[in-house]
């Protein structure tokens, strides 16, 4: 096992927001914590995509491919559909994690 010297003011934080007065226990729960807090955050950016474009991403992908995107090279749809996929491959990375972790 690693040890790791948690400064005081760290070490205050970690064991007020998870009640753990252990460090290490308290360092995972908030890893696992924050961990989750990405992937909601992650999940809620695909659903404003998929509200947004009415569809889910593979079907995005697969219309962009067809040239059926209204204003496809415009510069607004063109980052959703980078932004779209970076949040998609993050929200798998992220449930990888967990999964792996849990």
């Amino acid at each position: 096992m690693l040890q790791v010297r948690i400064s005081k003011p760290i070490y205050s934080i970690l064991t007020s927001l998870t009640g753990e007065k252990r460090a290490d226990v308290a360092l995972e729960l908030a890893a696992k914590d924050l961990l989750r807090l990405r992937l909601k955050e992650v999940e809620e950016r695909i659903q404003e995509f998929e509200s947004r474009y009415h569809m889910k991403f593979a079907d995005f992908k697969q219309a962009w491919a067809a040239g059926q995107i209204a204003n496809q090279y415009s510069y607004e749809v063109e980052r959703d559909y980078w932004e779209w996929e970076a949040a998609i491959g993050d929200a798998q990375k992220y449930q990888q994690m967990l999964d792996e972790w849990l």
